[in-house]
């Protein structure tokens, strides 16, 4: 007898104040497999999750049914579907930083969701956090169960997360994009902490995502979603090797690979003229009145019209590194220089001298655009505190900018609210780039991104980067990004470059087994080969030798959110 699905989704309709967006959506998944629903942003993955957890915005109009272990959803008494959603899912987020209360301790705040289903006392539910800790692999259990989420790593959170999710027994994990944030090396530990859990407690997994080495990685089935309706339904081999529409083929178009690197002459590097350079750079930092090491000895330099890349995993010091370029962070040793010149020399010259020279684009348009300013506001602002030009005249830059940026003139009186994510990258970028800066500092620009929006602002990137001639410091986790974009390559580890050289270099014979590892982790959207670079990263050793800096805690962001 074929076994009965946990989900089942049957002709799934979804319309908002009368406005159809999601059509005619099926499928079923059964106990110990994954299906993946993929699509670009808006595709109407996340509402399906929604739909599932019966959670859909007021207004909201469903079509079809949504079975779970038996249960028709649609319909159900509202405590009953709390009682479904209490005890039959589980849910992994995005953000887990935004899924956990910034003001209790994370074993705290699981304590009390198992209290809420399980008569126990508070001793036994401490005993049972722990033991849920110790299940999703979190080193130093008792010390996570005692942190603030900000106290932890995006990995150690992310692992509570899932320790949460399945605290109850769920029959279905909800994955919503459980990856997008996490360096190549956490994200496989979580994808192979996935499979442990599917394999050891019989779940059924609803993947979310827009990775489609993720996909490749852990899906058995896929659907994948345009504009709200399916468009192409299967195994994973037969859609990712064999997709049967052209939009699919587009979607893995779209997807960066780690290809075989071409070298770059040698002397390209050595005839250009330094602009950046970082000197025995060390960063230290205090927590509760005690002093640790974010970043020791750094060493590198930009050179014109060249890119140079930052990778490590989370804590490894790569945005500490760019606060330090930017000015934000005073280092206790070493020194920043741009065009020879010391980076507080400049700060303290003119509060013009620095943002004129240097231009930042962050990691989240949304946080670092001002949500009661137009566009037109926001990129005219470098224009107002760096030159004389009058309201005309900015107005006319801005338009050029815009244009650059391949944005139609007409968002000029549009609100951040009102973009998509590409859009407000790329807003973000044309005012970085406003006043033609020397140098650019971009930390994770495009990690939020689906691979197509991914692949045009990075396109966008390398268009402006030959036609201006800018340097660029680009902080990433992302080695096919790397590969794409940039020229030299610096690895960072727990606070320490511990190897950089040309990208091909690297990428083609990396000297560090630290760098090798995180190469491996890179998945890739063919399973085949997917498994075998799978095994072979389980074979690498995690626990490398490096700068072990004590109480050394992960790095903050260019700018706090």
């Amino acid at each position: 007898m074929t076994p009965s699905p946990v989900l089942a989704v049957h002709d799934l309709g979804i319309a908002i104040d009368d406005r159809p967006i999601l059509r005619d959506l099926s499928f079923e998944i059964e106990r110990g497999k994954t299906l993946a629903l993929v699509g670009e942003s808006g595709s109407g993955k996340s509402l399906t999750a929604l739909a599932v957890l019966g959670l859909l915005p007021p207004g909201s109009t469903t079509a079809g049914t949504v079975t779970l272990a038996g249960k028709h959803l649609f319909g159900m008494k509202p405590d009953v579907l709390r009682q479904v959603r209490r005890n039959d899912v589980g849910v992994v987020f995005q953000d887990p930083a935004a899924a956990f209360d910034p003001v209790y301790r994370i074993g705290q705040q699981l304590r009390e969701v198992i209290r809420s289903t399980r008569k126990c006392t508070k001793p036994q539910a401490n005993a049972m956090v722990l033991d849920l800790f110790e299940r999703v692999k979190i080193d130093d259990p008792e010390r996570v169960a005692d942190s603030y989420p900000h106290e932890i790593s995006g990995g150690q959170l992310q692992r509570a997360m899932i320790a949460m999710a399945i605290s109850r027994g769920p029959q279905l994990l909800i994955a919503d994009e459980p990856t997008t944030a996490l360096d190549a090396n956490v994200q496989a530990e979580v994808l192979q902490l996935f499979r442990e859990l599917q394999q050891d407690n019989d779940i059924a997994i609803l993947l979310i995502t827009h990775d489609m080495g993720v996909v490749a990685d852990l899906a058995d089935d896929v659907v994948v979603l345009r504009d709200g309706s399916p468009v192409e339904t299967g195994p994973t081999r037969q859609v990712l090797i064999a997709p049967q529409q052209d939009y699919t083929k587009t979607l893995l178009d779209a997807v960066l690979q780690l290809e075989p690197p071409v070298p770059a002459p040698s002397s390209a590097v050595e005839e250009a003229k330094p602009v950046l350079a970082v000197e025995n750079l060390t960063v230290d930092y205090r927590k509760g009145g005690v002093r640790f090491t974010a970043l020791r000895d750094a060493n590198l330099v930009v050179h014109e019209h060249h890119i140079v890349a930052l990778v490590g995993e989370s804590g490894a010091g790569k945005s500490t590194l760019g606060r330090a370029l930017c000015g934000l962070v005073t280092p206790s040793a070493g020194r920043v220089t741009l065009n020879g010149e010391p980076i507080p020399v400049l700060q303290k010259r003119s509060r013009r001298a620095l943002g004129k020279q240097l231009g930042v684009v962050f990691q989240d348009p949304m946080s670092s655009l001002n949500p009661q300013h137009t566009v037109l506001q926001s990129v005219e602002l470098p224009l107002l505190v760096h030159t004389e030009l009058d309201s005309r005249q900015r107005r006319e830059r801005v338009e050029e900018l815009l244009d650059e940026v391949s944005l139609d003139p007409d968002l000029i009186t549009r609100y951040p609210r009102q973009l998509s994510g590409g859009q407000r990258q790329r807003v973000a970028i044309a005012r970085a780039l406003a006043v033609q800066p020397d140098v650019l500092v971009m930390d994770e620009p495009t990690s939020a991104l689906d691979a197509a929006v991914q692949a045009s602002v990075l396109a966008l990137i390398r268009r402006l980067q030959s036609t201006h001639g800018f340097a660029a410091v680009f902080i990433t986790h992302d080695f096919a990004i790397v590969q794409q974009l940039a020229d030299h390559v610096v690895v960072l580890r727990n606070g320490a470059i511990i190897e950089q050289g040309p990208t091909a270099q690297v990428l083609t014979a990396p000297r560090s087994p630290y760098t090798q590892r995180l190469l491996l982790a890179v998945p890739v959207a063919e399973p085949t080969a997917q498994q075998h670079r799978r095994a072979l990263w389980a074979q690498t050793q995690p626990n490398l030798p490096a700068f072990q800096s004590g109480s050394h805690a992960t790095a903050e962001p260019l700018v706090k959110h």
